[in-house]
């Protein structure tokens, strides 16, 4: 072990020590913030060891303790110690895990056997790891292109169909790891001239993985944690003679913080709106004090040329589907002066869906910003140079996540590549259109703000609704915004694009969405609702709403569609259940409010029904152009 190693973890033990041994709950914190920091293999277990001594004093943990994910690690190597590590990375970022671990290499046994152990786990999760021995030309550098073609389609199509495997009998999500490239000189320069090569042949495996693999396969991408950490270093040949270790202590550190983020972000979707201080992190200087043309961006500086480099990647993310917004100390009208004249200015006005320049706290303005969006303060993200307002928004909109600027603006793209908040789990054509959205709902609120008689404003958004059955092309969209919406969303049950497929092809099941557009624009896809019928009642399995839509009489006529639906299904009754999470109090009340019936009542949830005889649909003020089902349009 180094010495950089040893001084880290005799700094880590005299900190979280002391909060262990008297049941301090800021134990937990600094160990994620110590596990953050740590690379170094010794280092990462000493801290495992303090994290399994504090659950064993039951040291109280911050907030409320999550559910255990079932994970199954199988793999064509030895699962431990990666095991080991991968656990104390779920633990510390929010995402526990129960792990059922599977024999060396007895993988592909494991997968296909219906009685095995892994099925028997029921796993919520399981993280497959081939061997490199997998994926190998068996034949010779001078084969011709199509026979080394063809044997690489075989290896992406094996490991494809173990993983269809899985899902099917389980329905877990696959987590898959690829292959490292190998990081010696032979066969020399040849090597980028035939696929038969070890490196040619794993780039187009690693490639094609990636492209086919369906939406419940998610690739733990061994090839670019290898990449970089150098390749010669995360490999330890005499590890896997020894004790069949898939990489070097190093790596394996870096693959299982890998893997664990990648279990995380089943549970935990990304942020949405990415809110930007101005002077000297959008630009250098202060506009107020140095002027338009006194700013630092573009490319006649070096430190200028950077700050045009960070806006570019920030307006990437836009195209992602992130909400830009700005909120800085300035005068309003100097700040947005820049926005509008610069030449060299990357972000325009049209790139940002809510504009705070003033002299108020940052903490209050972006608390203003989530109301006007109708979005939780946990989906955003807040960067600033200046430590102090960073402070200020951790102190005062603790649910904010925080990102304090270094010194070195070249270093600031790189800085929000690798903060790894934003990355999506899918892309749709409406995350493009998401700032479009938002920035028409500033105009819907300043008309309802101008309007007194509420039922005259609905009249004057001049609503159109699509009513849709559950439609493979609308997959992707649907599995993401099950995943994504958590304040209007009845159950806060998560549905993969191969679960939608499923109930789509179910007959017991009806699921519909709905799109709606006004005069101001498309809100697009804004409500999601799946039933199942159940001895002539429709049992409503998940009604989730985009916030942006509440008080629009949306509610009332997907109400009037899925008691249209259950009633043509012959049902007579609908079922509700409200199941409470930390986030979606907003609807505890929302089945009474719409006529339903309480039927029982515990802290776990909350079940009610309303009959359908003599039920009269609720006028709205919404046309419809579609139902669902509607084989006449």
């Amino acid at each position: 072990m180094n010495q950089h190693g040893i001084g880290m973890e005799s700094k880590s033990v005299a900190v979280l020590k002391p909060l262990l041994l008297r049941n301090d709950p800021e134990f937990w914190p600094l160990l994620k913030s110590f596990t953050d920091a740590a690379r170094d293999f010794g280092e990462m277990f000493l801290l495992s060891s303090l994290r399994k001594k504090a659950h064993a004093r039951q040291v109280p943990v911050p907030g409320m303790v999550q559910q255990k994910i079932r994970l199954g690690i199988v793999g064509g190597s030895s699962v431990y110690p990666f095991h080991e590590l991968l656990e104390h990375f779920c633990d510390v970022t929010g995402a526990p895990c129960e792990v059922w671990l599977g024999d060396y290499d007895n993988y592909i046994s494991e997968i296909l056997e219906e009685n095995s152990g892994l099925y028997e786990f029921g796993p919520q999760a399981v993280l497959v790891i081939p061997p490199e021995k997998r994926c190998r030309y068996d034949g010779s550098l001078a084969d011709s292109r199509e026979a080394h073609e063809t044997q690489a389609r075989a290896v992406v199509t094996g490991l494809l169909q173990l993983a269809a495997k899985i899902h099917e009998r389980s329905r877990a999500e696959v987590i898959l790891s690829n292959f490292m490239l190998p990081a010696r000189h032979d066969p020399g320069s040849y090597r980028s001239r035939t696929l038969g090569s070890d490196w040619s042949f794993r780039k187009w495996v690693n490639l094609e993985l990636g492209l086919t693999a369906p939406s419940y396969v998610h690739i733990c991408d061994l090839e670019f944690l290898a990449h970089r950490q150098g390749g010669v270093a995360s490999r330890d040949e005499r590890s896997w003679f020894e004790s069949k270790q898939p990489c070097s202590p190093a790596l394996l550190v870096e693959f299982a913080r890998e893997a664990a983020h990648l279990v995380g972000s089943l549970r935990q979707p990304p942020k949405k709106v990415l809110v930007l201080d101005l002077d000297n992190t959008l630009w250098g200087g202060v506009v107020a004090e140095d002027g338009l043309a006194g700013i630092e961006l573009g490319d006649t500086s070096p430190r200028g040329e950077a700050f045009k480099a960070f806006q570019n990647h920030i307006r990437s993310l836009k195209s992602r589907g992130v909400l830009l917004a700005v909120c800085s100390k300035n005068d309003h009208a100097k700040a947005k002066e820049v926005f509008v004249k610069h030449p060299e200015m990357v972000l325009r006005m049209e790139d940002i869906v809510s504009f705070k320049a003033n002299w108020e706290p940052k903490s209050d303005n972006i608390r203003q910003m989530a109301a006007e969006l109708n979005l939780g303060l946990d989906s955003f993200v807040f960067v600033d140079d200046n430590p102090a307002e960073i402070e200020i928004v951790r102190q005062f909109a603790p649910e904010v996540t925080t990102i304090l600027l270094g010194p070195d603006a070249s270093e600031y793209a790189s800085q929000l590549q690798d903060c790894r908040l934003f990355e999506p789990r899918s892309l749709t054509a409406e995350d493009a259109e998401r700032t479009s959205q938002y920035r028409s709902e500033v105009q819907r609120k300043a008309l309802e703000s101008s309007t007194t008689d509420m039922a005259s404003y609905l009249d004057s958004l001049e609503m159109e609704a699509v009513i849709s059955e559950f439609t493979a092309v609308d997959a992707p969209r649907l599995s993401q915004l099950i995943n994504k919406s958590n304040q209007f969303n009845l159950t806060t049950r998560r549905r993969t694009e191969a679960d939608i497929h499923t109930l789509m092809n179910d007959p017991d099941y009806v699921g519909f969405s709905v799109r709606l557009k006004d005069r101001f624009g498309d809100h697009g896809l804004i409500s999601i609702v799946i039933g199942q019928k159940q001895n002539g009642t429709m049992k409503i399995d998940t009604w989730l709403m985009s916030c942006r839509v509440l008080k629009r009489q949306v509610e009332e006529e997907v109400l009037n569609e899925l008691a249209r639906l259950a009633a043509v299904r012959g049902c007579v009754r609908l079922e509700g259940l409200y199941l409470p999470t930390a986030k979606n109090e907003m609807v505890r009340d929302f089945y009474t409010r719409m006529g339903f019936t309480l039927l029982s009542e515990s802290e776990q949830s909350r079940e009610f029904e309303r009959a359908l005889e003599g039920y009269k649909p609720a006028p709205t003020k919404i046309r419809v152009v579609r139902r669902a089902f509607d084989t006449t349009s």
